[in-house]
């Protein structure tokens, strides 16, 4: 003859309310670094961001034409990288390199962006002679749980304007984080 378990209170776990909706939480989606520049310039620049990352940074092209800038379609105008994973990591060095401060206009939905005078602020960063001294742009994009929803090819749908990360979000997100301070 089998015997029934019976549940008592002490079995039973009651699952605790969250008070925080998971779906809600801000990730870093990615980080990209980025020089702007033309000819040994731009060369300069490329391997300066393979020395930082340890990936392949991609040149970018202008569409456009700019007299003014001599700037024609089709000319080298940029360098770039990105990082999704370790990117967490990178930003905190970054923000070493800035000093842990940024400013509130630097802030956008969904991303903030701020510059760095020179790499060898960087931690871990020695001056390479063929370099010389650089800056570098740094972009910070924040996701949503949910945000593919809105990129895939396949069943897209449209993502309701709560999902947006707002200024305050990314400055909370920021300094309760990294300890970030803001003027």
């Amino acid at each position: 003859m089998e015997t029934k378990k019976v549940k008592t209170k002490e079995t039973v776990k009651k699952r605790e309310p969250s008070t925080e909706n998971p779906m809600r939480e801000i990730k870093i989606e990615k980080v990209v670094l980025s020089i702007g520049g033309t000819g040994d310039y731009l060369n300069k620049g490329h391997k300066l961001l393979e020395i930082i990352t340890h990936k392949k940074p991609s040149k970018t092209t202008s569409r456009k034409r700019i007299p003014s800038l001599g700037v024609r379609p089709g000319l080298e105008i940029g360098t770039v990288v990105t990082i999704r994973k370790g990117a967490e990591e990178i930003l905190r060095k970054m923000l070493i390199a800035a000093e842990n401060k940024l400013k509130k206009k630097q802030m956008s939905e969904n991303n903030f962006s701020f510059g760095i005078h020179e790499y060898i602020e960087i931690p871990g960063m020695e001056y390479q002679r063929e370099i010389g001294i650089m800056g570098l742009d740094v972009t910070v994009v924040f996701k949503r749980t949910g945000r593919r929803v809105r990129l895939k090819k396949i069943k897209r749908g449209k993502i309701p304007k709560k999902q947006v990360i707002t200024r305050e979000e990314i400055i909370n997100f920021m300094k309760n984080k990294f300890d970030t301070r803001f003027t």
